[in-house]
């Protein structure tokens, strides 16, 4: 674990823990901490971090103080914050260790000058975090900074902010750089999608959970609207084609065939929008939102085009931590496993669920990149070739549900890898564009 602590011209300090004590990250001495009194201050434009111990007293500005020198420094620093004036210290001049009043406790060692709680009004306490707070879902403040594939006015911008809402919505270009920008701290959540109704999986984000150590929190479902977007002015029947994402241009098949239109797929649906508005091209029409025509000045040419009106995209929440599985609400897990080759085995697997009653809502494999293929020798037939799968499964139950826990011990009984990339509430909302 690592602490930080920020001193009063903004610098972050990293204190690790050490021996029960604390450690400044830039020195190399260190001391079990026994001050209840944490002492920052500016001296000559540096800031130093005070901290008593058994013994010695170090700063991260460099200087060495004896036990006296701290906590009479501890205590003339918090009296004159009371009154708001700022206190110079010199330990040369004004601590005089003959001087000092010492108390002593049993054990034989000098305990802090206690200060008279009146006189610590000023002092800002944060409130504890009890149960409760980290039980509730995160707070959907504009502070939160959400990751998304693709431009303002792709889809997952809208899921974005249906998943939270008033939240700062940051494009990414690809997938990838999603889910590095929350690892990196660079945004607090990615809101990716995963499958949908008609086009099916996404495989790369499944490959991609793996790769990263990020957790499931969420999960939310957005109905897709298709329109075609032209240049203002330009009719349908004079376009001769269309760009779009590739599930778009799929899930538009019907409606594109009939126009007869050449078809080029693109990144995403509101980067065709804005292409085709940058580069003023007539005779180009794009497969996107409406919002992506407000935002970049199109036409809408027509209104719902694909070829399903019950095009459902499923999206997933992403953070650095997990969050505390509940039961009082439907929660949903997602794992991924790995078994060994043999007659029943996938069978097995999934029985451990179906003895339980859990309920499965998705199972997807995917082969593993380090070891796609699995060789076995047989003495009778010789050497076969067998495709290495990792299976991944979304099963409506709560890690803290007694009969998940079961489930997955009794899984790991023959699973030769598991992981459980999330447990967390179902999506249960009404559906919008």
């Amino acid at each position: 674990m690592m602490a930080m602590t920020l001193c009063p011209a903004g610098r972050a300090r990293p204190l690790e823990s050490h021996l029960g004590g604390f450690v400044c990250g830039d020195r190399v001495e260190s001391a079990l901490c026994t001050s209840r009194v944490l002492l920052q201050q500016r001296r000559h434009g540096e800031c130093s971090a005070l901290l008593g111990v058994r013994g010695h007293v170090f700063s991260s500005a460099g200087d060495v103080f004896s036990t006296r020198t701290a906590r009479h420094v501890g205590q003339k620093a918090v009296l004159a914050a009371q009154d708001g004036s700022s206190t110079q210290v010199d330990s040369s001049t004004q601590v005089e260790e003959d001087k000092m009043e010492q108390t002593w406790d049993t054990a034989g060692g000098p305990n802090t000058p206690m200060v008279p709680t009146n006189q610590l009004v000023s002092l800002q306490i944060p409130k504890p975090l009890s149960i409760t707070d980290l039980a509730l879902p995160p707070r959907h403040g504009s502070d939160l900074r959400v990751a998304y594939q693709g431009v303002p006015g792709a889809y997952s911008e809208a899921a974005a902010a249906k998943a939270y809402p008033r939240c700062e919505a940051v494009p990414c270009e690809q997938f990838e750089a999603a889910f590095q920008a929350v690892e990196l701290w660079l945004v607090d959540r990615a809101v990716l999608p995963i499958e949908n109704s008609l086009g099916g999986s996404i495989h790369r984000n499944y490959d991609l959970l793996l790769r990263h150590r990020l957790h499931i929190v969420g999960e939310v479902q957005l109905a897709v609207h298709h329109c075609l977007l032209g240049i203002p002015g330009v009719k349908k029947e004079e376009l001769l084609r269309v760009v779009s994402h590739p599930q778009a241009l799929a899930q538009c098949e019907n409606t594109l065939s009939k126009l007869g239109v050449a078809r080029e797929a693109v990144d995403d649906t509101a980067g065709a929008a804005q292409f085709i508005a940058a580069h003023d091209l007539r005779d180009t029409g794009a497969v996107a939102s409406a919002r992506a025509a407000e935002i970049y000045g199109l036409e809408i040419l027509m209104d719902g085009i694909q070829d399903d009106l019950d095009n459902v995209t499923r999206f997933l929440m992403l953070a650095r931590e997990p969050i505390i599985p509940r039961i009082d609400r439907p929660f949903k897990t997602s794992i991924v496993f790995t078994l060994e080759e043999g007659p029943g085995v996938l069978f097995k697997a999934l029985a451990v669920f179906a003895l339980r009653n859990i309920n499965l809502t998705k199972i997807e494999s995917r082969p593993q990149r380090k070891r796609p293929l699995r060789v076995v020798d047989d003495s009778n037939n010789g050497s076969a070739k067998y495709f290495d799968y990792l299976f991944y499964v979304d099963f409506e139950a709560s890690m803290a549900d007694v009969r998940a826990q079961n489930a997955l011990g009794h899984l790991q009984e023959f699973a030769t890898f598991l992981r459980v990339l999330g447990s967390y509430p179902m999506d249960i909302s009404p559906m919008r564009a």
